[in-house]
């Protein structure tokens, strides 16, 4: 049994305060605060089973994110609505070389990139996150590597893109896209993922090890691009 992709870790100089910019965007709700954390549920019908999880920056930003959410619509009004509604919480357009697309590019109260897409078939059930995009040199790599990890299929590849689908049908999928973005330091976005088996931590780590991750702390690991991850304690 696969452990399970349950959340996306956030670091951030305002925890709070940024908890409460996507709260607000996502409309998803505040489920606990504390100074070390800040976590953030999604709705009862939203349609995703992923937590967003604020924690202090123990540096500023300083280069483009490898990792970042997509934000789905539902028409283009909507995208224009939640384009308008991030701005009133905060956000700003930002221009990262996207030139003519369909797509709106933003960065949020802490510089942390984000799109909010166009409509998109793939996305109509996904709920209002649609995706999580990361940078990578060799997509079909890195999703392979992923994909056993989760128990998450891929569901679709190109040459830029591949995509792994959570098999409940809930989204948002997680989608690896050629880039060429160079990895300065801790990347300040990255996944959780819980163990499948409590009663045996050293068990799951050594499954990850031989998949092909690097282990640089007690629970904290790095994929075969040296992007973090984190597997949680048992609870």
């Amino acid at each position: 049994m696969a452990p399970r992709l349950v959340n996306l870790a956030i670091a951030a100089e305002e925890p709070a305060r940024l908890a409460r910019f996507w709260s607000e965007l996502l409309g998803w709700h505040t489920t606990a605060e504390s100074p070390d954390e800040v976590t953030v549920h999604p709705s009862p019908g939203d349609g995703c089973d992923l937590t967003l999880v604020f924690v202090p920056a123990s540096r500023p930003k300083t280069t483009k994110n490898r990792l970042h959410p997509d934000l789905s619509s539902t028409s283009a009004q909507n995208q224009r609505e939640t384009v308008a509604r991030a701005v009133s919480l905060g956000a700003r357009p930002i221009d990262i070389g996207q030139r003519n697309v369909p797509w709106i590019v933003l960065a949020d109260p802490e510089d942390n990139e984000f799109c909010v897409l166009e409509p998109r078939q793939e996305y109509a059930n996904s709920g209002a996150l649609a995706a999580l995009v990361v940078d990578a040199e060799d997509p079909a790599r890195l999703a392979r590597f992923w994909s056993p990890l989760t128990a998450w299929p891929i569901t679709a590849e190109e040459p830029a893109i591949t995509t792994l689908s959570n098999p409940s049908g809930r989204g948002p999928t997680l989608e690896f896209l050629r880039a060429k973005t160079p990895k300065h330091g801790k990347n300040r976005l990255h996944l959780e993922l819980a163990p499948a088996r409590h009663d045996d931590p050293a068990a799951e780590t050594r499954r990850l090890q031989a998949a092909g991750a690097h282990l640089v702390g007690q629970t904290d690991f790095t994929d075969p691009e040296d992007n973090e991850f984190r597997l949680l304690a048992p609870r």
